[in-house]
C-alpha cells in the first residue's frame, strides 16, 4: 500500500529554527521531526507573496506559468486547467484534506480552496481567523489596538482561542477519523503564525528576553541597491503601533527598540508554531500512523526580519525566498519505523533542552516548485511528466523536478562530484539552481510596490540562486501580454556568497565579472 502524506505549510516562516542553525529560538518539536528527515538547506520559493508561491508549488508551475503574480486570478480561468498536486493523490485514491491556509484564499483559489478539484471534503478554515486584523491586542493604556507586535491572553480572545490552536485540533481529528476507516490520506495543513500580525499566547515572550535579542547583522539599506530592488513594508506600516512611530516612506528606518520587539516576537510566534506541530505529530504516532505517513514540512516563503533596512516579504533577497524544507519518509530517511512506534514524543519548549542530531541534510539548491514531483515518486505515484516549453494547454505536468535522487546520496559524495568537471559549460549547466521573481510597478519604491495589481505590473525581477551567488535582473515587463524584455534592463544586483553571505554587497556593475555576464545572459 501507498504511504500516506501529512503535508504542513507555514506562512512567512523564514528558517529560524534549532535544526537550521539558529542558536536563539526554540523550536524542538521541528528539530525532532528534522532528526528523523531529510532536509534542505538550500530551498527557495518562487515569488515571495503567499498566493502566487502557494499556487506555484500546488500546481508546480512558475508564475509566468500560472499568470499569477498578485492575488486577482484564478488559475484554471487566467492561464490553463492545470491539475494540482492534491489533485493528482485525490485522482490516484487518495482522501485529500486540507485543514488552515493551504491555498490562499479568495479569488486565486476560486473562493472555494480549489474544492471540489483538489479536495474530497470541503476545506476548514478555523473560526478564529475572521478575527486576526481586528484590535485584540492591548496596549499599555489598557485599550485595544490592531497592532504588528501582538502577543495576547488567550483566554481574553473571541472564542477564547487561536486559529492554529483550531487548525491543530481539527487536523488531530481527521488523523483519527482516517485512522478509524483506513483510507489512505493526503492531509495538508496551514498554519498562519508567524504572518502577520504577531498575535500569540503571551507567555511564549518569556523564552525570549528582549536584552537577549539582537539586530539583524545588516539593518541597513545596502549602498549599491537599485530602488527597484527594495520593498518599503507597507503592511507593516499600517499596523496602529508602527503608524503611531510616524517612521519615513520610504527608507526610514524603525527605532532601535521596536525592531528588537518585532525580531522577539517573530521568534515567540515561531516558538508557539513548534508546539502547533509537537502536538499534531504526537497525535501522528497516537493514531499508529507515523509508520506509514510520509511528513513535508516547509513555508510559502520567508520574512525579512530587518535585513537591508527591509520588513516582510515582497523581495527576490535569501531572507524573503529561502524556506525551510524536510522529508519525513519512514524506513527512507530512518530505519524502519514499526507500527506504534514513537518517533515524535511531545517536546515542551519551555522546558527540553538540547538538540537533535541530523538524519540527513543536502545544501544542493532546490526548489518549492518541485514539491509536486518529489512527493508523488515517494509515495509511489507515477512522477507526472516535465512541461513542454510553452505547457498553457497541458493539465498534467510539472516545472519542477523531482528531489528524490538527493535523498540518498551522502553529502561528501555529492561535494566530490562538483569537482570533477573537466570542462567548465558542463558544469556550469549541470549546477542546481533556483529561480524566483518579484513584480514592481515603478523603479523606485511607490505605496503599491509591495504588491502591484496585474495592471500596474511594470518592471519583473528575474531571480537566480545557486550556490555561489544570487544574481537577479530587472527587466521591463508588459502585463497585457505576460511579456518580459531581456534586452530593456532597469537594473541588476549580484551576490558572492562565500564573501557576502547576507547579500549586502551589490557588484553587478564591477567590471571582473564579464566572464559570469557572458554565460548568464541566455
Amino acid at each position: 500500500e501507498g504511504m500516506n502524506v501529512l503535508f504542513i505549510v507555514v506562512d512567512d516562516l523564514r528558517p529560524v529554527l534549532g535544526c537550521y542553525g539558529d542558536k536563539l529560538v526554540k523550536s524542538p518539536n521541528i528539530d525532532q521531526l528534522a532528526s528523523q528527515s531529510m532536509v534542505f538547506s538550500n530551498a527557495y520559493a518562487q515569488q515571495a507573496v503567499c498566493a502566487p508561491s502557494r499556487v506555484s508549488f500546488l500546481t508546480g508551475r512558475r508564475p509566468d506559468t500560472t499568470r499569477l503574480y498578485d492575488f486577482y486570478s484564478y488559475w484554471r480561468v487566467h492561464a490553463g486547467n492545470y491539475s494540482t498536486m492534491p489533485q493528482y493523490f485525490k485522482e490516484n485514491g487518495y482522501v485529500t484534506l486540507s485543514v488552515g491556509k493551504v491555498f490562499h484564499p479568495g479569488i486565486s483559489s476560486n473562493y472555494s480552496d480549489d474544492y471540489p478539484y483538489s479536495w474530497s471534503i470541503p476545506p476548514f478554515h478555523p473560526s478564529a481567523e475572521k478575527y486576526e486584523n481586528d484590535k485584540t491586542c492591548r496596549g499599555k493604556d489598557g485599550k485595544l489596538y490592531a497592532n504588528l507586535v501582538c502577543p495576547v491572553n488567550v483566554t481574553e480572545m473571541p472564542g477564547g482561542t487561536l486559529p492554529d490552536i483550531q487548525s491543530t485540533e481539527e487536523a488531530i481529528r481527521l488523523l483519527n477519523v482516517m485512522k478509524t476507516n483506513r483510507q489512505k490520506f493526503f492531509l495538508a495543513v496551514g498554519y498562519h503564525k508567524p504572518h502577520i500580525p504577531l498575535r500569540y499566547p503571551q507567555e511564549f515572550l518569556k523564552l525570549y528576553p528582549l536584552e537577549n535579542i539582537t539586530l539583524a547583522p545588516d539593518p541597513w539599506v545596502p549602498k549599491k541597491l537599485p530602488s527597484v530592488a527594495y520593498n518599503p513594508w507597507m503592511d507593516i506600516r499600517q499596523r496602529d503601533d508602527v503608524e503611531a512611530l510616524n517612521v519615513s516612506f520610504p527608507y526610514g528606518p524603525l527605532p532601535d527598540d521596536f525592531q528588537r520587539q518585532i525580531r522577539q516576537s517573530y521568534y515567540a510566534a515561531v516558538s508557539y508554531l513548534d508546539v502547533q506541530i509537537g502536538l499534531l505529530l504526537n497525535a501522528l504516532d497516537n493514531a499508529g500512523l507515523s509508520n506509514n505517513t510520509i511528513v513535508v514540512f516547509t513555508a510559502d516563503h520567508g520574512w525579512s526580519l530587518g535585513e537591508h533596512g527591509e520588513w516582510a516579504k515582497y523581495s527576490n533577497f535569501d531572507v524573503a525566498t529561502r524556506v525551510p524544507l524536510m522529508f519525513y519518509v519512514p524506513g527512507t530517511t530512518t530505519s524502519p519505523v514499526s507500527q506504534g512506534a514513537r518517533v515524535f514524543p511531545y517536546l515542551d519548549p519551555f522546558s527540553h533542552i538540547g538538540g537533535s542530531a541530523h538524519q540527513g541534510q543536502s545544501k544542493k539548491v532546490v526548489e518549492l516548485v518541485s514539491l509536486f514531483p518529489t512527493l508523488a515518486e515517494l509515495a509511489g505515484l507515477q512522477v507526472p511528466p516535465a512541461c513542454p516549453e510553452v505547457s498553457f494547454g497541458v493539465v498534467l505536468c510539472t516545472e519542477g523536478t523531482s528531489i528524490v535522487h538527493y535523498f540518498n546520496v551522502s553529502e561528501g559524495m555529492m561535494e566530490e562530484g562538483r569537482e570533477g568537471c573537466d570542462n567548465t559549460d558542463r558544469c556550469f549547466n549541470e549546477e542546481p539552481a533556483a529561480f524566483s521573481q518579484y513584480p514592481r510597478p515603478a523603479d523606485t519604491p511607490q505605496w503599491n510596490s509591495d504588491k502591484p495589481k496585474l495592471k500596474d505590473i511594470r518592471i519583473m525581477g528575474y531571480s537566480m540562486r545557486t550556490i555561489d551567488y544570487r544574481y537577479t535582473l530587472w527587466v521591463q515587463f508588459d502585463p497585457s501580454n505576460f511579456s518580459a524584455n531581456f534586452e530593456d534592463v532597469h537594473a541588476g544586483e549580484l551576490y558572492m556568497m562565500e564573501t557576502d553571505p547576507n547579500q549586502d554587497y551589490n557588484v553587478y556593475n564591477n567590471t571582473s565579472h564579464g566572464w559570469f555576464f557572458k554565460k548568464m545572459r541566455g
